[in-house]
């Protein structure tokens, strides 16, 4: 499967939360990592997604918020996922920087220029990537 998202996780799926028109979707990456995602409940049906499922969860690194650990906020987000600045890859306005999370996998997040700046943002620095879950698209392989 060929994609535009820059992020792509493989991983089984942990919990199936239903609700009325939306399902809350966990899956567990090999590495331990958890992500969220919010989906119809069509489309837990239409991919047959069913707890030890296996899954994809793809996030568009534009929809990646970064914030520092320390930062003293609470979020409302459903996904935080802890890293360190693996590399950041400056442009004329935007960068993209690339994460390792604790378990293993690389998030990458396009993120300003200014947010780089004002973050302190260095391969080294650790950081929270937060992202919603209903920015999280799950699929299967056909």
């Amino acid at each position: 499967m060929l994609t535009s998202a820059r992020n792509e996780f493989a991983g089984k799926v942990t919990a199936i939360h239903p609700g009325a028109v939306n399902d809350e979707v966990e899956l567990t990456l090999a590495g331990g990592d958890r992500i969220v995602a919010m989906i119809t409940r069509e489309s837990t049906k239409y991919l047959d997604l069913k707890t030890g499922s296996e899954a994809l969860a793809l996030i568009k690194a534009p929809w990646v918020i970064l914030s520092k650990p320390d930062a003293g906020i609470k979020f409302s987000t459903r996904n935080r996922l802890d890293g360190t600045v693996k590399a950041v890859k400056p442009g004329a306005v935007n960068a993209e920087i690339e994460v390792s999370l604790k378990g293993g996998e690389t998030l990458a997040a396009i993120i300003t220029q200014e947010s780089v700046q004002a973050l302190g943002l260095t391969a080294g620095s650790q950081v929270v990537a937060i992202f919603k879950a209903s920015h999280v698209i799950i699929g299967v392989k056909a």
